[in-house]
């Protein structure tokens, strides 16, 4: 086990945005969504999440206000082939607090790969790694973002269902990845999409990673360390056990009950619609 470098512990004040995906089943759905308006369908039809409209503003502006309430000024965004559409919109229109830089994922190779893509841009700072599609509870963020090493967000599934302030059913949940602790708090064990079954197998409490971070150089040596997943991508969550089991990187577990949100398909939209919009008291929708 090698030792992990020490690096600055203040506030990580950057973060990577992974906005190259293709959002296939967004586009599968676009067409089967009567609810949906014109904007909406065709930014759907394109797999275009980040500029999907809902509650009055393209989905994108949301999840970058999102990082700036946690205290973030500097942004990657990862584009990759199909999504210059995205790199077109926020080079001419950045959200206040703002100032974003891209990098390109060449191939859809996994989201290990896209992160390795913002290695020049991220240097020797820590940052922060969000995807494009979801919503991440404010608290969460500004306290990931205020740790002073490597953490992870995750959700307590318990909490999340007490709150109610998201819609994500337990298949869903399902989906993500299940965050394993030891007797100090910090991260022993994730894993990747568990299933149904192992999700509700699980003991309480339940701890859902959703791709939310705070990194350190380190994770970059331990994404060109791993090797492909069974479906050919370099994954994240394997990198991250790397880092812990191979590079003894400790990883605080920043927990929280949301509200969280997923934009995934098409079918989503008028949830999210609805609880947006619903959130802000003057109705523009902000969360």
């Amino acid at each position: 086990m090698s030792p992990v470098a020490t690096h600055s512990t203040r506030p990580a004040s950057r973060a990577v945005v992974l906005a190259a995906g293709r959002g296939r089943r967004l586009r599968a759905g676009a067409g089967d969504a009567p609810a949906l308006s014109r904007a909406q369908r065709e930014a759907a039809a394109r797999g275009l999440k980040g500029l999907v409209p809902v509650a009055g503003r393209p989905w994108l502006d949301r999840v970058l206000e999102g990082l700036v309430e946690a205290g973030v000024r500097e942004v990657c965004l990862v584009v990759g082939p199909g999504t210059e559409a995205v790199r077109t919109r926020y080079e001419h229109e950045t959200p206040a607090g703002l100032r974003i830089a891209f990098a390109r994922q060449e191939r859809p190779r996994g989201t290990a790969d896209a992160l390795l893509a913002a290695e020049p841009w991220a240097g020797e700072q820590p940052f922060l790694l969000v995807n494009a599609d979801n919503l991440y509870p404010p608290d969460g963020l500004r306290a990931l973002a205020a740790l002073p090493g490597a953490g992870v967000l995750a959700l307590d599934r318990a909490a999340l269902r007490a709150q109610g302030g998201s819609d994500l059913a337990e298949e869903r949940l399902a989906a993500y990845a299940l965050i394993e602790t030891d007797a100090a708090g910090r991260l022993r064990r994730i894993r990747e999409k568990p299933g149904l079954a192992a999700l509700r197998k699980a003991a309480e409490p339940v701890l859902v990673g959703v791709n939310a971070w705070r990194f350190t150089p380190a994770i970059f040596v331990a994404c060109r360390a791993i090797g492909p997943s069974q479906r050919g991508e370099l994954e994240l969550p394997a990198a991250v056990q790397h880092a812990v089991d191979e590079l003894g990187e400790p990883f605080a577990v920043v927990v929280s009950g949301g509200p969280f949100h997923d934009l995934t398909e098409a079918g989503d939209i008028p949830s999210l619609e609805r609880r947006l919009a619903a959130a802000e008291p003057d109705g523009r929708g902000a969360r």
